[in-house]
């Protein structure tokens, strides 16, 4: 399903596991990009998705389709889905609770004339009144922290990233394998010599778990999922070594993300979040032992379920999206 066929600088994906209105918040933020006329939207999701679709959502642009998939239990397997299905030569992965700067689309679009495998994008805080929010978002998105200056870097933020197209679709059948931990793949693609870039006039505002008891699985999942896709391929040695090692990552973790609060002039923010930060961090460390010792469980499956309809572990959710998709507005690509 389209709406043109012009050629595109740069392919959206966006996946959906039940409806568009999942997805709508962040189709309004897509909707306001100056780029738009050199992007396609691609929409992934089961049937229901489509009965719902907004057409009117995605006439600005260039071109948009309408992918329909049975996998809703795997992220992973629907942006793959989005990938495979993309006309443009670069691919950005989106999530329903991360909204994009006016300018972000043409960043990118600029950045990835040169060779890089991968452009992010600096991330600030959509709910900042909430300690566990900042908590987990320093867990997940410190290395990319607004305003840290941008530059070549070892690695980009994941789930809203984008990349050059033909370097995802070479991993073929592993391709949702290797997505599941995005930080994962970038090591491997850095391995074949590929580079990586943060580009600081690329922006995007990021909603965070801001409730705690869910935030304790969040963290283990997130960390068994992650050690079980790096260590996927590694002897049976090195794999005990660093599940032995493991009590000592939440150690080092709050050490660096106490660094990132120091070093993006956030010190008033030390004192408050550093002890839900190693608390939430040591879940993390659980998780990756269990990973590293034992593979990922169905923490895919669960992630995936908790991924999408982030109002539900927000405190003030109407306020806060509101209030999110004002600072993508007021966030400037300068």
């Amino acid at each position: 399903m389209t709406e043109s066929q012009h050629d595109v600088a740069l392919s959206v994906v966006m996946v959906s596991p039940d409806s568009f209105e999942t997805i709508r918040t962040t189709a309004t933020a897509l909707r306001r990009q100056t780029a738009r006329d050199q992007m396609e939207v691609v929409v992934v999701g089961p049937r229901s998705v489509s009965t719902d679709l907004d057409a009117q959502a995605f006439s600005d642009f260039a071109t948009w389709k309408y992918i329909e998939t049975n996998r809703t239990d795997s992220s992973s397997e629907m942006r793959s889905a989005g990938i495979r299905a993309a006309s443009a030569p670069v691919v950005a992965l989106t999530e329903d609770h991360c909204f994009p700067a006016r300018g972000w689309a043409e960043a990118l679009i600029a950045r990835h004339a040169e060779p890089w495998a991968g452009v992010g994008a600096l991330f600030s805080n959509a709910n900042p009144g909430s300690t566990v929010s900042w908590a987990n978002f320093v867990i997940e998105y410190g290395d990319w922290i607004d305003p840290e200056k941008g530059g070549e870097i070892h690695h980009i933020g994941g789930h809203n990233s984008s990349y050059k197209k033909d370097l995802l679709l070479a991993y073929g059948d592993r391709l949702p394998d290797i997505l599941e931990a995005e930080s994962a793949m970038q090591w491997d693609l850095a391995s074949q010599g590929q580079r990586f870039y943060l580009e600081p006039r690329a922006r995007m505002v990021h909603l965070n778990f801001a409730l705690f008891r869910p935030s304790i699985k969040l963290r283990y999942c997130g960390g068994r999922l992650f050690a079980a896709n790096r260590s996927r391929n590694w002897s049976f040695g090195r794999r005990l070594g660093y599940t032995l090692a493991s009590p000592l990552i939440p150690l080092v973790r709050s050490w660096r993300s106490a660094r990132t609060l120091v070093n993006s002039g956030r010190l008033d923010l030390l004192p408050r979040v550093l002890p839900t930060l190693m608390l939430l961090l040591t879940f993390d460390g659980l998780g990756e032992m269990v990973g590293y010792a034992s593979g990922s469980g169905n923490c895919m499956q669960w992630l995936t379920g908790i991924e999408f309809h982030r109002t539900r572990f927000l405190k003030k959710p109407k306020q806060d999206i509101l209030a999110a998709l004002a600072r993508a507005s007021e966030a400037t690509d300068d």
